[in-house]
């Protein structure tokens, strides 16, 4: 029976053919070295280039941690405002809705169109809070 590897638990993470998509999509948009840190930088290079089996849970967080702020920095603005206002404004407007006896509203909080539209709304300044 083989031994599970921590590099079998972080493999569909840290897929090198995959961080580098992400490098290259990061230096296009000019994030790579306007929003990450040398240090970052050099380690997610060092990851790249050095071709050896993953076994420390450390720094497969640490480059874990390094793809997420990528990730974070490329997302868009809407995208971004839709998943932390969008969700949370639908929820209320639903939970408003559902006192006053619209037993419909329940299903609004699933309707990404309705809460896309919360969050570009509350973007350009139209909801108050």
């Amino acid at each position: 029976m083989k031994k599970a590897t921590p590099q079998d638990n972080f493999g569909s993470f840290l897929n090198k053919a995959h961080l580098l998509k992400l490098k290259i999509k990061a230096m296009r948009a000019g994030v790579w070295f306007r929003s990450l840190e040398r240090i970052d930088r050099v380690l997610y290079d060092l990851m790249l280039k050095v071709d050896v089996t993953l076994r420390s849970p450390v720094l497969a967080r640490s480059i874990l941690s390094i793809k997420s702020k990528l990730e974070g920095f490329l997302e868009g603005k809407i995208v971004r405002a839709t998943r932390e206002i969008g969700l949370l404004l639908a929820s209320k407007v639903s939970l408003i809705a559902q006192k006053w006896g619209n037993v419909n509203s329940k299903d609004w909080i699933n309707d990404m169109g309705f809460v896309r539209y919360l969050a570009v709304m509350d973007i350009n300044g139209r909801l108050g809070r």
